[in-house]
Parts: C-alpha cells; structure tokens; sequence
C-alpha cells in the first residue's frame, strides 16, 4: 500500500463527520428555541448516538477505517433523523428494510472482528466456520435488541418505527438473517484467502490499523 488505509483516531480525522454533527447541533438548538421538542428530541438522539462509536473506540484505543465511520453516522442519521424527523419509513415502505440490511451486515462484520480480535487473530484456536457463526449470532442479536427499542421507541414517546407491528418486526428479522449471513459468509472466506470486494477491504483496513489485537495474524496479511 502507498499510504496506508485512512483511519480515524479523533473527529478531527474526518470532516464530513464534523459538518454533519455540526448541522444536527444547528438544528437540535434551533428546535429548542422554537418550541420543536419533538424535532429537537430527535436532532439531539441522532447526535449523541453518531458520536458514540468514535469516542467508545479512542476509549478502548481503537483505530477506525473511514468508511467505518462515515457508515455509522450516515446509517444514524437515516433511520433516526430522516426516519423520524421527516417520516422516511412511512414515505418510502422500502426504507426500513435497507436500514435493517445495512446494519446486519455492518453488526456482523463487527463480530467477526471483535471475536477476531479475542483469539489475537489465531484461526487454529477460532476456526473460519466458528467465526462466521458468532457474526451471524452477533447481527441477529443486535437485530433483535433494536426490534425492543423500536417498541419501547413507539410506546414512550409515540413515535412509529414498528409501523405495522408483527409483520414489520418479522419483516426486519428476516433482513437481519440476510444481512448476518453477508458478513458471516465475507469473514469465511476472507479467512480462507479470498480478499477481494468492499466488506473483505473494511477487513482487511481494520486488521492492519490494529495489528496489536491480531498478533497472531498481521504477518500473514498480504503487503
């Protein structure tokens, strides 16, 4: 590689990062002074959940791709912000369901990695097969917990993630098993050698910007 994959250490390390919590602090305070509680609930929630990953991964000294990063924010703001504050899941019925795809993928490749990172990257101690499944755990899990906080969502403050109730939940599990088996398949066979396509990338960038946690791994990563 020439200059190494680009990574985020610090907000500062990614400016569409700043422009875009800059525009929903604009917009959270500019909602308070107008009376928009609700608007400012959600600008405000959106906020501080897109900000969460980049200080918890300097906290445990973890370092970030770009596309990581940018990932998590964008895919707040979209469900959160654009979901609710401009009602996207009842304007376009697909909306939801590309949000629950995204995330599977996302949160299983998140356990492949983290589950990785346990083993120091050692694939004699945690095969590929082993791997793959706890990732596809991993997304169903999350999947399943965001199914609970859309109903408490919907209950507390009477919003309407769950629209249609049961056939929207079982909806949004079944996106989760397909966006869990995505990532679960792209870390099987990111062990077995095949590298190649965006998520084995998002591996691969990850893996090398944090060689500490795979020790047992890192030289055997191409160059």
């Amino acid at each position: 590689m020439k200059d190494g994959p680009s990574l985020i250490r610090w907000p500062s390390d990614a400016p569409a990062a700043i422009v875009i919590w800059g525009a929903l602090l604009a917009l959270t305070i500019g909602a308070l002074l107008f009376g928009r509680w609700s608007l400012s609930f959600v600008s405000g929630a959106t906020l501080m959940l897109s900000m969460a990953p980049i200080f918890l991964a300097r906290w445990f000294r973890i370092a970030l791709p770009v596309p990581v990063v940018l990932g998590i924010i964008l895919f707040v703001f979209a469900s959160i912000f654009l979901g609710e504050a401009f009602d996207f899941y009842r304007r376009f019925w697909w909306w939801d369901l590309a949000l629950h795809g995204f995330s599977a993928v996302g949160f299983g490749l998140f356990g492949f990695l983290m589950t990785l990172m346990l083993f120091e990257g050692d694939t004699f101690a945690a095969p590929p097969w082993a791997l793959a499944l706890i990732s596809f755990c991993v997304a169903m899990t999350v999947g399943s917990v965001w199914e609970i906080f859309e109903f408490a969502m919907d209950r507390s403050f009477g919003l309407n993630m769950q629209k249609s109730g049961l056939d929207d939940t079982m909806g949004d599990l079944i996106i989760n098993a397909v966006g869990g088996s995505v990532a679960a398949i792209t870390g099987f066979f990111y062990l077995r050698g095949r590298k190649r396509g965006f998520l084995n990338r998002i591996i691969r960038q990850f893996m090398l910007i944090n060689k500490r946690f795979y020790r047992r791994w890192h030289r055997r990563l191409p160059r």
